[in-house]
């Protein structure tokens, strides 16, 4: 690694996260670093009432412990991001990692929506992946962004790509009716909630240098 190298924490251990945002975030002389690469084991307490806040809550977390790693603190990504669907008020919503309850898998969560939208005609399963995104530059300075993706919610699960919802996901972006699990990983990319919040900071970060 040079010198001029730029390191950026990363907020979670989430594989499929860290690949999402290592594909779509290309800013020049950078590299990643997860919680688990910097030896942070602690979690953030999560207590927002918003994809917003809970962002902020772990971006500053990780923000503050990434000095034990480099001395000084590292630039920090996090985000909060989750499943409304409009049938069930927005739920999940912010639980929606946590929605058949703790401790509980991918599978649990997409069997227990489906069985809260059992008598939910196909109409009226409309839904949005929300995904909101906080950035912590070295001088602790934050900017937040927003991505959603657009869609609704399957009778039974398809695919085998992806993650969480994906499964029960069918995109407003993709006219041929798959499901999110179903796209390749750049597909997903180009139309997912928190590919359209990475280019969406990846604008403002390439602004701020110019």
């Amino acid at each position: 690694m040079s010198a001029q190298t730029r390191i950026i924490a990363l907020a979670t251990s989430n594989a499929h996260k860290v690949r999402e945002i290592a594909a779509v975030l290309t800013l020049p002389a950078c590299e990643y670093r997860t919680m688990a690469d910097l030896g942070i084991t602690e979690e953030p307490v999560e207590d927002a009432c918003s994809f917003e806040g809970n962002a902020l809550i772990k971006a500053r977390f990780v923000f503050e412990r990434s000095r034990v790693f480099s001395g000084v603190p590292c630039a920090t990504i996090a985000d909060d991001s989750g499943l409304e669907v409009d049938a069930l008020d927005g739920a999940p919503g912010i639980f929606s990692a946590r929605y058949a309850g703790e401790g509980a898998d991918d599978a649990d969560n997409r069997r227990k929506l489906l069985e809260a939208l059992r008598d939910t005609v196909p109409a009226h399963r409309t839904a949005r992946f929300v995904c909101a995104m906080a950035f912590v530059d070295e001088d602790g300075h934050e900017t937040m962004v927003r991505g959603t993706s657009e869609g609704t919610i399957t009778l039974s699960p398809r695919g085998e790509g992806g993650f969480g919802y994906d499964p029960l996901f069918l995109p407003d972006d993709v006219s041929d009716g798959r499901t999110m699990a179903e796209l390749s990983p750049a597909e997903k990319n180009a139309i997912s909630h928190r590919g359209r919040a990475l280019r969406a900071l990846q604008a403002i970060l390439m602004q701020r240098e110019d």
